[in-house]
């Protein structure tokens, strides 16, 4: 059944707009934001499916990282050297944008650093990153400005409480955060900025009109708007079928206060597809979709038991080994990734673009992302 607006709900909440913004995670927000900035008289509207963002901006781990060691080698194999730096670089100034943005209180920043874990069966892979340890840090040096950013700490594997670790590499310029806290801090600021917001409205469709974009919505409702940004990321090609994405579902959990917990960071370990960091005395571990590609390939929520098993067998056996702990709490999130790691930030025609595949990086890059894709729109 098709709801009937009233007169008064389409003079207010449904009138035709300026621009319109699907999706309100960190790239949706921060594009609104920016857009008030270029226009401060331009009507902005926040449109998103769920109560709150539903993709990965509340649901990542939090990690405020640019790329541990063997991801990087990953990326250097698989993409020019001008691209991989340039990428690196815009996730730095993004997180520094987002710190500036919103302060690290908002945030709940910490900055414990982070670091990458190898096991004895990857001698020859830690003996790789230390043969281009010098390559990075002088990359980073150029990026961040800081010296030696990347350093073997094996001294502090046994602190750490770990079992079959043979080698640490610390990076001293990542930290953490609380996302959820981060979204809400934007949301405050985009209510402050008068950007109205809609949710609990899923898109089905954006048509490009004469004059102006309809976005159909699933309750029989059409909006209008002069021009439309989709920041949806995993989920665009639902509205963007040949959009050159694919969705990624990555499965975390967390466990319940432990006693005494022996560290504090950010962990990398197999080329970032596992990761695990605490939160207070809770161990926050998440990842595994290497074991299963294919199906992980999903904008769908859920868990699986090969990865639910894979990530406990960590638990016991790697980051807790002879600790009792409990699991409090399994969720998942979607991840927008591609052959490429750049972000498609781009118009799609004269009146819709599109900002997305952010590549699990939505917390550094997601601020530069969301300015650029607003400037890109306002201009376009």
């Amino acid at each position: 059944m098709v709801y009937s607006t009233s007169f008064w709900e389409n003079e207010t909440y449904l009138k035709k707009v300026d621009y319109a913004i699907i999706g309100s995670g960190i790239v949706g927000l921060n594009a609104a934001l920016q857009l008030k900035i270029l226009d401060t008289k331009a009507q902005v509207l926040l449109i998103d499916r769920a109560a709150i963002p539903q993709g990965a901006s509340t649901k990542n781990a939090g990690f405020a990282c640019f790329g541990s060691p063997t991801e990087l080698l990953d990326d250097l194999r698989s993409h020019s050297r001008m691209e991989v730096w340039d990428l690196v670089q815009e996730r730095w100034e993004g997180l520094q944008k987002l710190r500036t943005k919103l302060g690290d209180r908002s945030l709940d920043y910490c900055h414990y650093g982070g670091y990458e874990l190898f096991r004895a069966t990857e001698k020859g892979t830690f003996e790789d990153c230390l043969a281009h340890l010098e390559e990075m840090n002088q990359a980073f040096e150029q990026i961040s400005g800081e010296k030696n950013v990347f350093q073997v700490q094996d001294a502090k594997i046994r602190a750490f409480g770990f079992q079959g670790v043979q080698h640490l590499i610390a990076s001293k310029i990542e930290g953490q955060l609380h996302p959820a806290k981060m979204v809400e801090a934007l949301q405050q600021l985009c209510g402050a900025a008068n950007v109205s917001c809609l949710y609990g409205l899923a898109t089905e469709q954006v048509e490009n009109r004469a004059n102006e974009v309809v976005i159909h919505c699933r309750n029989g409702w059409k909006l209008k708007a002069r021009k439309v940004l989709i920041a949806t990321n995993g989920f665009a090609k639902s509205l963007l079928p040949k959009l050159n994405l694919l969705p990624a579902r990555n499965q975390v959990l967390v466990t319940k206060s432990i006693p005494n917990l022996a560290f504090k960071g950010c962990f990398h370990y197999d080329r970032g597809y596992f990761y695990f960091r605490n939160i207070g005395n809770r161990v926050l571990l998440g990842g595994g979709r290497n074991l299963a590609l294919k199906v992980e390939q999903s904008d769908q929520f859920g868990q699986t038991d090969l990865i639910q098993k894979a990530l406990i067998d960590l638990l016991e056996n790697l980051i807790l080994p002879k600790q009792y702990f409990e699991i409090e709490q399994w969720w998942s999130g979607i991840l927008g990734i591609g052959v490429q790691k750049k972000p498609i930030v781009k118009m799609v025609d004269d009146r819709i673009g599109v900002a997305v595949r952010l590549g699990g990086m939505g917390v550094a890059i997601g601020t530069s992302v969301g300015e650029r894709a607003a400037k890109m729109l306002a201009i376009g």
